[in-house]
């Protein structure tokens, strides 16, 4: 990964405003800084949150509380507990989350 146009700065997350984004069942809620090429974000997926989308898009991925599980388009399943990461490139293995619990993640893409 090749950060652009990114000088030091930091984020204070509690003063990002959380957007609303529906799944197939339950809600995330999305708080993104996006500067340069990249975008960071914390996310909270409710309990019982399956994404609506196979996502294409490259991420670095943490758990931070939570259970999530992650299901690939080829049928494989992986569940992440706290402190467990992915990392998938642009285009390869489309993937969705669920959570049954609900999770906190870190993002960057």
């Amino acid at each position: 990964m090749e950060i652009r146009e990114v000088p030091f700065c930091t984020v204070d997350w509690d003063t990002i405003k959380p957007t609303r984004h529906a799944g197939i069942t339950g809600d995330a809620y999305w708080r993104t800084f996006e500067m340069g090429n990249i975008r960071v974000r914390m996310v909270e997926y409710a309990p019982g949150y399956l994404a609506d989308h196979w996502c294409k898009r490259g991420h670095v991925l943490l758990v931070l509380e939570g259970e999530l599980e992650t299901e690939l388009d080829d049928g494989r399943k992986f569940t992440l507990m706290p402190g467990m990461s992915y990392q998938v490139a642009e285009d390869s293995n489309p993937h969705r989350s669920y959570t049954e619990k609900g999770a906190k993640l870190f993002i960057v893409d």
